[in-house]
């Protein structure tokens, strides 16, 4: 079984690009490893921002991250799509400790966050914590192993969504609405069913998904 992690998530267009040549040449060394089954961390910039975002949803990411994933993506499938390997695409939300909030995160700091009408908390996205994580992609990994039959691709989050402003008072972080922004996205919310058909899941709260993180050791912070 590959577990595929490893990538890029800011920089030029060409940086983002390694996302693509990276997962080319772990897909290439899987066919020749011959494995059973291949998981390529993928995100969920690849869609457009909206709520109950489904697997079967057509990709339309808005931003140069989300374009370099989505063509990482499809490299995957070239090279595993004739293969007897087994390939999963696993749309990532956000990763509590390794999104921008959390990363703007410093004491003395006050955080700013857009103003949306009708969201007392602000913007609200789809989270998982670290340690949830691991243990849903263990659990996928078990399930490989096993010869379970696997979605091609899989969201992967926490059910549920969460206010930012939740998140940051529950960090004890200070913030602040700025003024409205037209491009401020209220909601980007994936979909989970199909991923709670395989492995147990935890609801997403801004509570869990702190103390999650500080549980995790060196988590970057």
């Amino acid at each position: 079984i590959v577990l595929h992690l490893a990538g890029c998530t800011a920089g030029t267009e060409a940086e983002l690009a390694t996302n693509t040549a990276i997962t080319e040449q772990v897909c290439i060394a899987a066919r020749l490893a011959r494995a059973r089954h291949v998981f390529v961390m993928s995100s969920a910039a690849v869609y457009a921002p909206g709520t109950a975002l489904t697997e079967a949803d057509l990709p339309a990411p808005i931003t140069p991250y989300g374009r370099a994933k989505l063509e990482a993506e499809r490299s995957a499938l070239r090279h595993l799509s004739s293969a007897r390997t087994g390939l999963t695409l696993l749309r990532l939300a956000n990763l509590a400790g390794a999104d921008a909030l959390f990363g703007n995160c410093q004491p003395g700091r006050t955080i700013t966050l857009d103003p949306i009408a009708g969201q007392d908390g602000g913007p609200e996205r789809s989270y998982i914590g670290p340690r949830e994580l691991a243990r849903v992609l263990s659990q996928l990994v078990v399930l490989a192993a096993s010869g379970a039959e696997l979605p091609g691709i899989l969201n992967l989050a926490q059910p549920g969504s969460v206010a930012m402003a939740d998140l940051l008072g529950a960090l004890g972080q200070p913030w602040v609405f700025g003024p409205p922004r037209a491009a401020a996205i209220a909601r980007v919310v994936l979909a989970t069913e199909v991923l709670a058909g395989l492995v147990r899941l935890t609801p997403a709260t801004s509570d869990g998904l702190v103390a999650d993180l500080r549980s995790v050791t060196g988590w970057p912070r």
